[in-house]
């Protein structure tokens, strides 16, 4: 199969800050298995989700409720439920959410479940930033809810493409980026949760360049809409998909919630890396310098 339909979900949260976690989730899951089914409804293959997808972007404030939306992977309810819409509509399904491991460790995290509704792993977020945002007390202080990622860079060789995950934050460091296509990544999908005035002008610079620097294809999916108590700043959507060549596929507005479609050629993968061959001339033994602390 050379042509594969992505489909990208941006979404508002529709829900106060204030209300109970449980609210939160109930709302978000239910709008989302939606626009998930509208997806595959338009012939989407892989599916992705965006950042912590099922409540509000809660790290903008510091507070231990929170800790009570995560999940274990796959055990969860979650995961589960989600298992048996990717098996019904025979779709892949990237799914963000914020894990729980053993008593208390948590993780930023991504759920990958292939179109028979198999459990094919996780991908934990490597990148852990703690940076101030939109004035105030807010900020990205995920630092106080998410511990660093230890599963590595893995791909998985999902029903319809070989796909990697790498989540927000993390796309502002290049290494992950080339790790995944080393292990053969043909499209990596970047959940993200982040707001104007911070990180919008490099929103299709870097991923693009990933895209570009090794030889895949990329769909970027940030979520939309102000959230309130916080109101830390803009969401602005305009989730994408880019292929091998750094142009732009399909783009999603700034304000919608949307389902993006766009399609990858695994043929125009394999045309781009013929005609630069980054791999062939890669020099790895001159690179130990950027591993050391």
């Amino acid at each position: 199969m050379s042509k594969v339909k992505i489909g990208l979900i941006q979404a508002s949260h529709d829900v106060h800050g204030d209300e109970a976690v449980a609210k939160h989730k109930e709302a978000a899951i239910q709008k989302h298995i939606a626009l998930v089914r509208k997806a595959a409804q338009q012939g989407a293959q892989i599916i992705s989700l965006q950042e912590i997808f099922y409540g509000p972007y809660f790290c903008a404030e510091q507070t231990t409720r929170w800790y009570d939306a995560a999940e274990e992977i796959p055990k969860g309810p979650t995961t589960m439920l989600f298992q048996e819409l990717a098996k019904e509509l025979g779709v892949v399904i990237i799914l963000p959410i914020y894990e729980r491991e053993g008593i208390a460790s948590y993780y930023n995290t991504a759920a990958v479940i292939d179109a028979d509704g198999a459990y094919l792993g996780k991908y934990r977020k490597h990148h852990i930033p703690h940076v101030a945002a939109g004035g105030g007390s807010c900020g990205f202080w995920e630092k106080y809810y998410f511990k660093p990622g230890n599963l590595g860079y893995p791909v998985f060789d999902t029903a319809f493409a070989k796909v990697g995950v790498y989540i927000c934050y993390d796309r502002h460091f290049p290494e992950g980026a080339r790790a995944l296509g080393l292990g053969g990544a043909e499209i990596v999908f970047n959940p993200s949760a982040t707001v104007a005035g911070t990180s919008e002008y490099l929103w299709k610079l870097e991923q693009p360049a990933h895209a570009v620097a090794n030889g895949y294809y990329v769909g970027a999916i940030n979520r939309v809409g102000l959230e309130a108590p916080w109101n830390m700043g803009e969401f602005y959507g305009q989730s994408y998909l880019v292929d091998p060549r750094g142009a732009i596929v399909s783009i999603g507005s700034r304000d919608q919630d949307e389902v993006v479609i766009g399609e990858m050629d695994k043929e125009l993968i394999r045309e781009v890396r013929n005609v630069w061959q980054f791999y062939r001339d890669r020099r790895p033994e001159t690179y130990e310098q950027i591993v050391s602390l």
